[in-house]
């Protein structure tokens, strides 16, 4: 994991995100936010990671014990899931599961500044990752298609502390939690200043602009609500259900030429994190009318996820 990528940035002496201007964090919340990390780096100081993870198990267990209504809700998407392919016991075991990876996750967040920039390389296996430095050799830029399910933030600041340049589109609506966490990360890696951070409803010109310069642009397409009619959908068919996806990025790499490629972020136990990408969503070198394989690659996008969440239903996200 040491060794860097074609594509490595030469970072500025001075760093200033790209981010649009967003509402700060009350002192309430940084008083709380910075008892709950002091406690958990204590924590992982005296036990090591490996015994915040077990914390961390503990926790997600006593949440599965109390909090039936999220436990129900994901008993339900099991059901949309595996159908009836998924015994009782089954449930219940892939139910705690998800608990404990979802506390376990949430901790190390709030830490994750803290950690030594070597220790987080060596936890993190990224798979097929010379493909991915192929297409992106190519100077036209990547699109990574990723999904709401997952540690995202694994993604964002591994391909950033890699020396890829990187860019995202993410919801306005950012909770104070993720607001003061972002402020964490960029106070301690210059790489994270660096990454160009868009809102799903802005003017999409910067996009343009960042593939035509060989970015890693990275957004999730999956949806779970409206977001306003400036937002373009379509539908795609996923666990034999309909849902309509956000398809404003996914025409953008079209019209660049840009590689589409599927990402995943899977976490394993004891804090290892392993990054998969997938072959392109379609020739990027093959021209095609827009409007003809925009729905092929969205179809195959969808299909990409529902073969990712039967496969870890417990990286599945807001419940």
């Amino acid at each position: 994991m040491a060794d860097m990528p074609s594509q490595q940035v030469a970072l500025p002496a001075r760093l200033e995100r790209s981010t649009p201007e967003r509402p700060g964090v009350s002192w309430w919340f940084r008083l709380k936010y910075g008892v709950v990390r002091a406690f958990l780096w204590g924590w992982a100081r005296c036990f090591s990671l490996t015994g915040l993870y077990k914390f961390g198990q503990f926790f997600g267990f006593c949440e599965y014990l109390v909090n039936y209504k999220r436990r129900a809700r994901f008993g339900r998407k099991l059901g949309e899931i595996y159908g009836d392919d998924i015994s009782s016991g089954e449930a219940r075991r892939r139910t705690i599961h998800f608990f404990m990876r979802t506390r376990c996750d949430k901790l190390l967040y709030l830490i994750f500044d803290k950690l030594p920039r070597e220790k987080i390389l060596k936890r993190i296996r990224f798979q097929r990752r010379d493909m991915l430095d192929r297409e992106l050799a190519r100077g036209k830029g990547v699109y990574v298609t990723m999904s709401h399910h997952g540690s995202h933030h694994v993604a964002a600041l591994l391909s950033a502390l890699l020396g890829y340049k990187t860019a995202g589109v993410r919801d306005r609506n950012e909770g104070p939690l993720r607001r003061y966490i972002q402020e964490k990360y960029a106070e301690t890696f210059p790489e994270f200043r660096a990454i160009r951070l868009f809102y799903a409803d802005s003017f999409p010109r910067d996009l343009y602009r960042c593939l035509r310069e060989g970015y890693l642009l990275a957004s999730a397409l999956d949806v779970a609500r409206d977001r306003g009619e400036r937002l373009r959908t379509m539908p795609v068919k996923i666990f034999g259900r309909e849902r309509r996806f956000l398809t404003g990025t996914m025409q953008i790499a079209l019209r660049c030429g840009s590689s589409i490629i599927p990402g995943f972020v899977i976490s394993r136990k004891n804090y290892y994190y392993r990054l998969v990408v997938i072959d392109p969503l379609t020739d990027p070198e093959k021209a095609a009318d827009e409007e003809s394989i925009l729905a092929e690659v969205m179809q195959k996008y969808a299909n990409h996820i529902e073969e990712h969440m039967k496969a870890y239903p417990c990286h599945v996200s807001g419940f």
